[in-house]
């Protein structure tokens, strides 16, 4: 039901910030999240973008924690406990499980990555992925 919202709440949209924006709250909201946000690629780093929750950091490195790594690999990555994840960038410690899941611009390349973040060990699923990368498949096709 949340993947058909969120295509209804994109569809005919080309603003980037709004976009990313509803998308965060709309996951945050419907599914309450820790965290719930972007970080988008920019000049050979990630960068915070739109979210939902506490601050969080604003620069991540190519290959660092959850996020960079995800990206260097070009796939989803769950995190059971974040405390066992070598590199573990701990932007808050109240953070115990994990989900990135990278979106695509047209040929490809990682162009940001959807960064999820719960206060439970192992609140992620095969079916959290499956439908979280349908998600960023939506965002991709209307933004990339």
């Amino acid at each position: 039901m949340l993947y058909r919202q969120i295509a209804s709440l994109i569809d005919g949209e080309s603003n980037a910030t709004g976009i990313l924006a509803n998308v965060s709250a709309a996951i945050h909201t419907t599914m309450d999240f820790w965290w719930t946000g972007f970080y988008l690629v920019s000049n050979g780093e990630l960068q915070l973008g739109p979210f939902q929750g506490p601050v969080a950091c604003m620069h991540i490195q190519y290959g660092r924690g959850v996020c960079g790594t995800a990206w260097k690999e070009k796939q989803t990555i769950v995190v059971g406990d974040v405390e066992q994840f070598p590199g573990h960038i701990a932007c808050s410690s109240l953070s115990r499980s994990e989900i990135v899941v990278p979106i695509y611009n047209k040929v490809g390349e990682v162009v940001g990555v959807l960064d999820i973040d719960s206060k439970e060990l192992d609140t992620f699923d095969d079916t959290d992925k499956i439908w979280l990368e349908k998600i960023t498949s939506l965002v991709s096709r209307q933004l990339y």
